[in-house]
């Protein structure tokens, strides 16, 4: 595929990091929120679950605006890719969608009834792990490659492409890592009993995710050939190798802040930069291709006046968002207080 004439290489460059910049935002932002979801399920306690539930409570609406922000993005500055990667993966895509539907419904439900309750809370439950494993499945399958039909610029693949072995076993790693996510923003935003177990459960959700995280590294140079040369040649093998370094030094920091420390905000943020690492190497081995290895950013981009105009619309929207982002988080940091719930 030619690539587009007319287009700026350093305005889809910078398209290209916005949309990056969105998702990985979305995820880390989302991802506590889905795997305190999940963890939901270790906790049979009511007293518990509310106090889980209020901790991201007034701000956990707000966190899908990077997944629009990064899937309206992905529509406007580079519609070839969009027009691929949706019909390749209608399917997880529907089933995390629904799900993020389903979950928002139960969070409010389940405060307004209590014959419902424990339906409602399952329904929690299940719609963060489906969401989260959708997540999963999708990343899997896009790493995995997308058939492109080059004559029609289309989707070139049949309905069940994405179902994989690497697209499931990443989809439970994605569950894992955001479970890691739910337990040490837990240990930052709770005390006394929870706390401990949910100290207790990210120590070991750690050592998982890091399991994960070597699995899927190994897993992905034999996908593609691609792969396999840029991770293994050049001053990729010096970046693989920087990336393994710096997930094994996180994890152990994590361990120690953990265990030995005893610190409440640090393993939270050390959960972070491990994922922030993790999306750093992801980007190392799909680097320049939108859909790894059949269509580049370049090749998929929109006219350069369309990325023009709608650059000054983000110039605009993304200071907003992360302004009343922060803000949000920063009006209700601090513990949760059991007896003062947000609803």
């Amino acid at each position: 595929m030619p690539i587009a004439e007319g287009v700026s290489f350093d305005l889809t460059v910078i398209w290209a990091f916005l949309i990056a910049f969105a998702v990985f935002v979305y995820v880390v932002l989302d991802g506590f929120d889905l795997g305190l979801g999940v963890l939901f399920a270790a906790e049979p306690a009511r007293e518990d679950r509310d106090v889980m539930m209020n901790s991201v409570a007034p701000v956990w609406d707000g966190n899908e605006t990077w997944l629009v922000l990064g899937g309206g993005g992905l529509f406007a500055a580079f519609p070839l890719a969009y027009a691929v990667v949706l019909p390749a993966l209608y399917v997880p895509i529907l089933a995390m969608l629904l799900a993020l539907v389903f979950r928002g419904v139960a969070f409010e439900f389940r405060w307004r009834t209590e014959r419902w309750r424990r339906v409602w809370d399952l329904a929690f439950i299940g719609g963060s792990a489906l969401a989260a494993f959708s997540q999963g499945v999708a990343l899997g399958a896009l790493l995995e490659g997308i058939t492109v039909d080059p004559a029609a610029r289309a989707y070139g693949g049949g309905w069940w492409d994405w179902l994989t072995p690497f697209s499931l076993f990443v989809g439970v790693a994605v569950v894992v890592g955001y479970m890691l996510l739910g337990a040490t923003w837990l240990v930052m935003k709770t005390a006394g009993p929870l706390q401990e177990r949910m100290r207790t459960r990210a120590r070991w959700l750690g050592l998982l995710t890091v399991g994960f995280i070597g699995a899927v590294s190994l897993w992905t140079p034999f996908l593609q050939e691609g792969y396999y040369a840029r991770w293994f040649s050049g001053w990729g093998l010096a970046a693989a190798g920087a990336v393994a370094v710096a997930v094994l030094v996180l994890a152990g920091l994590m361990e120690r802040s953990l265990a030995v420390h005893r610190h409440e905000y640090r393993p939270f943020l050390l959960a972070l930069g491990l994922f922030a690492v993790c999306f750093a190497g992801l980007g190392v081995a799909m680097w320049p291709y939108v859909i790894p290895r059949s269509v580049t950013i370049w090749e998929a981009a929109a006219p350069e006046a369309s990325q023009i105009f709608m650059l000054v619309g983000a110039a605009v929207l993304i200071p907003v968002i992360l302004a009343y982002t922060a803000y949000a988080y920063w009006v209700f940091r601090g513990k949760v207080d059991p007896q003062a719930g947000y609803h």
